[in-house]
């Protein structure tokens, strides 16, 4: 491995999907990450019907770049070999409930004296104290307490929407990874290592505020409110299919209005400026949809890039794959997994001059790394055979 965290040794306690995405980031940048499981291993393992020879496909993209210790945690000698494991390590993770990892044993103070440089993230829904602590989180929960579900209501008929995607999950995961990040640094300076909190409902309210949640900056009555567009505006229908176009600035909008053969409106005062379509919205929205349905999606394609206006063709899900940029940019990596058989992933968004990221490492076999991962961190060949006898790894 060569990435920008080489050398760091990471501790994965995480299920599911905030904790694993973002310890996945923390591999792909070339750390050392051994993911713990419990004997049966977790859940996501089975995962869905996307799945070869045991291995699913979201557990494969979620937990590459990992190494598989399966440890029973329920028994004292499974919390001694943890111990040992934290002592060794720069960082833990855990997405558990609020309080878990103290009635486990290791809550901050116990992890601080194992090992005073440990940096001990905790990734959860809404944080340890408030009336929602201790219910059962997972993404619509965060969808619907941060707005987001409200955001994306139909306009037409205000019905909250969820988008179809685990969005909240997924933005924690980085939001961790990056926090995680900084607190390496951090003890870089420091010789201490720290606890860093990760809520689900902290990472969604600070991606909405700078744009959807912009009415509630400024606190009194003297700014006022914005009404805002629906982003719905931004999907157009074609003759023949979809469009987004996004024009925004006054030389983007005089752009379309020549693609669309509009002329006439580049003068017209109802049209001039955002607030003016805006007042005129209406009948706005109902000229430039009839307009786009004059045309086929490739004249359009061909007329909007013409005149250096912000579009694309709305790609089906299966289309991604073959469009030419994300070839072109070599997005998608092709390997062969040992157990899964031929993938496809994307690769590691970061792209860094002198310390390559990559996928180094496919998704680990349940338990595949025990033996190894505990003689790196000095458990003797006999102390290991001890350990299956009793069942406290596997």
């Amino acid at each position: 491995m060569s990435g920008p965290l080489d050398g760091v040794r990471v501790i994965d306690l995480t299920t599911i999907y905030s904790g694993p995405i973002a310890t996945s980031i923390l591999g792909d940048h070339g750390a050392d990450v051994v993911k713990i499981e419990a004997p049966g291993g977790e859940a996501m393992r089975p995962g869905f019907r996307q799945r070869r020879n045991g291995v699913s496909g979201p557990f494969a993209m979620m937990n590459r770049n990992k190494r598989s210790l399966v440890l029973d945690l329920s028994e004292d000698s499974g919390k001694r070999v943890l111990e040992r494991l934290l002592g060794g390590a720069d960082v833990v993770v855990e997405n558990f409930r609020p309080g878990v990892m103290g009635r486990l044993g290791f809550g901050w103070e116990r992890m601080q004296a194992i090992n005073s440089r440990l940096i001990y993230a905790s990734i959860n829904g809404v944080g340890p104290t408030g009336p929602y602590a201790n219910r059962r989180v997972y993404d619509a929960v965060i969808q619907a307490i941060s707005g987001m579900a409200s955001l994306q209501a139909d306009p037409t008929v205000e019905r909250p929407q969820m988008i179809n995607t685990l969005m909240c999950d997924k933005l924690t995961s980085i939001t961790a990874a990056q926090n995680i990040c900084s607190a390496l640094y951090a003890r870089e300076k420091t010789g201490r290592g720290q606890r860093v909190e990760i809520s689900m409902l902290d990472s969604s309210l600070f991606f909405l505020w700078p744009d959807s949640m912009a009415n509630f900056t400024f606190i009194g009555d003297d700014i006022p409110k914005r009404q805002f567009g629906s982003h719905a505006y931004f999907v157009r229908q074609t003759k023949d299919g979809y469009i987004a176009t996004m024009p925004v600035q006054p030389a983007e909008w005089s752009g379309l209005f020549t693609a669309l053969e509009l002329d006439e409106l580049l003068g017209d005062e109802r049209f001039a400026t955002p607030r003016a379509r805006q007042e005129n919205g209406d009948l706005f929205q109902q000229l430039i949809t009839d307009a786009y349905a004059q045309f086929t999606t490739a004249e359009l394609v061909e007329r909007l890039g013409e005149n250096e206006v912000p579009f694309a063709e709305i790609n089906s899900r299966e289309a991604v794959i073959e469009d030419p940029q994300v070839k072109a940019m070599g997005a998608l990596v092709e390997f062969e997994h040992p157990y899964g058989g031929a993938m496809r992933q994307p690769r590691p968004p970061g792209r860094f001059s002198d310390t390559e990221t990559d996928i180094f490492r496919c998704s680990p076999q349940l338990g595949e790394h025990t033996d190894t991962v505990l003689d790196e961190y000095g458990f003797d060949p006999n102390e290991i055979q001890q350990l299956r006898d009793q069942g406290t790894v596997a």
